[in-house]
């Protein structure tokens, strides 16, 4: 657990202002664009000692740098100053999960049913899992069975939660096609359950007499409509778009939901704004007795007011948060540690490519800076030639006005390594940036007299964005209390991947 329920306020607002001040002294670091590394001459902003021990460093010890297992053979000498560094950042970012696993991909879960698995890929299925057990101990806590899963997407969780828990489940999405997409699966599930009971199928949208299965037959109530942070929590459901008839607020007016009862939240990995709009509409809502919240696209959140939202951290000299360092706070660590660690897989070309071709860009048109490059689709199988004929067009150039076989691109391309050890170095602060806006999170809650904690609920190693922040108008004790140890062993696979939706996620 990442943060204990019962944490001191003192203590997790030391940690905010240790994390503000580290963050402070690697600022140009920090907010440095690895794109930038040829054009901008970063890797000669690192002090000399740092250079030498970097240049030489092999991937694997890069690894270790990250947090990594020891590898074997002779290491570099590590500047003292770089290992206080590299210590400092991993001691103040949040546990993500325990270390040093073996890397394994997920796989389908043997502990969903069959027909919860469909148009779910084995990741998705990892974390509806998870959530939904979260959230099954927080009900039973706080004595709801309704839950609102707001920017729903598909369902996936929904379903879960309804068909496979027996929840009441209200999903809110504002994204038309992803909502229909999730009445359609829902409606296959029902007809699937209808078959298995020997019953006729249902109409769309109708309950289906009870089948003989494990899972429920009542599945969620799907209400389209986003979410608006800046408007009171008894108002927050505008219509989606593209507008749809008005739909009622799940959560009800100021005097609570519709009919008096109350109602359990949760955002699998809401992006920007909306994580912490679920925060407020909780700490506001006298009708929402928990909330589950895994957030995501650190990037999008406006500043003010999706960060900072405690007054400690607003207080705090220093504590803003650039964009380039809140998209850093979404990279996959463990995933780029594992190629590190593997010897150096081919994947980490595409950075340095990405670094090449931004000099290239600015060389023939100075004023073009950090323009948008849709990712090339295994960029590390090509070589440079092949990758800069697919993305130069697209910020408008031709390919054949630029020398891409010269000397200055090869002397650049040998430089692989130090692009590789230098964005090494900025992933070791982006633990510690989500680690602030969790925090933050957390402390705006606490400031507010509610039981919270940070949980890493999912396995970092296929699902980056793995912590999860509940809170309660209860103690937390009882929901917390053996969540790690109730997953047991890794899922494993039952049977051959059912077959993939094109809408599947």
């Amino acid at each position: 657990m990442a943060a204990s329920p019962r944490g001191t306020l003192q203590w997790e607002q030391q940690r905010a202002a240790d994390i503000v001040r580290l963050l402070s002294l690697y600022r140009p670091l920090l907010d440095a664009c690895v794109i930038d590394f040829f054009a901008e001459g970063l890797w000669a902003q690192l002090p000399p000692p740092w250079q030498t021990a970097l240049g030489s460093a092999a991937p694997p010890h890069l690894a270790r740098l990250l947090g990594g297992p020891e590898p074997g053979g002779p290491g570099p000498l590590w500047p003292l100053s770089l290992l206080a560094f590299a210590a400092a950042a991993r001691a103040l970012s949040f546990p993500r999960g325990p270390p040093g696993a073996a890397p394994r991909p997920p796989c389908q879960s043997r502990r969903l049913h069959p027909l919860l698995r469909r148009h779910v890929k084995p990741k998705k299925q990892h974390e509806i899992r998870r959530l939904g057990t979260l959230l099954q101990r927080l009900s039973q806590a706080t004595g709801c069975t309704r839950v609102v899963d707001v920017g729903a997407g598909q369902g996936h969780l929904s379903r879960f939660l309804a068909f496979g828990l027996g929840l009441s489940v209200t999903a809110v999405e504002g994204d038309g096609r992803l909502a229909g997409a999730a009445e359609r699966f829902d409606w296959e599930l029902l007809r699937e359950l209808h078959k298995a009971g020997g019953a006729a199928p249902p109409p769309r949208r109708r309950g289906p007499p009870q089948p003989r299965s494990a899972l429920t037959p009542r599945g969620p109530q799907h209400i389209p409509g986003r979410l608006d942070p800046a408007l009171p929590w008894g108002e927050f459901l505008l219509p989606p778009d593209p507008p749809a008839p008005a739909a009622r607020n799940p959560l009800g007016g100021p005097g609570g939901a519709a009919d008096g009862a109350r109602v359990l939240v949760t955002g699998l990995h809401a992006c920007g704004d909306l994580s912490p709009a679920l925060l407020r509409h909780f700490a506001r809502s006298p009708s929402v007795a928990a909330v589950a919240s895994v957030g995501c696209c650190y990037m999008k959140l406006s500043t003010p007011p999706g960060y900072p939202l405690s007054a400690w951290v607003s207080a705090l000299p220093g504590h803003e948060l650039s964009y380039r360092a809140r998209e850093s706070a979404c990279h996959a660590l463990e995933q780029y540690r594992g190629r590190l660690a593997g010897g150096g897989s081919p994947r980490l070309r595409a950075h340095c490519y990405r670094a090449v071709l931004e000099t290239l860009i600015r060389g023939a048109r100075p004023g073009l800076r950090r323009p948008g490059v849709q990712t090339v689709k295994k960029a590390h199988a090509l070589s440079f030639p092949q990758y800069a004929r697919l993305g130069l067009p697209r910020v408008g150039l031709d390919p054949a006005s630029i020398p891409l076989d010269s000397d200055a691109v090869g002397t650049m391309l040998e430089q692989q390594h130090k692009v590789v050890a230098f964005f090494s170095l900025t992933l070791l602060l982006a633990p510690l940036v989500e680690t602030l806006i969790l925090l933050d999170r957390l402390l705006y809650l606490r400031e507010r007299g509610f039981h919270c904690a940070l949980v890493p609920l999912f396995d970092p190693r296929f699902s980056p964005r793995n912590l999860v922040l509940v809170a309660a108008r209860c103690p937390l004790g009882t929901v917390l209390t053996g969540l790690e140890e109730e997953d047991g062993s890794e899922d494993e696979a039952e049977s051959p991947p059912e077959e993939q939706s094109p809408l599947a996620q």
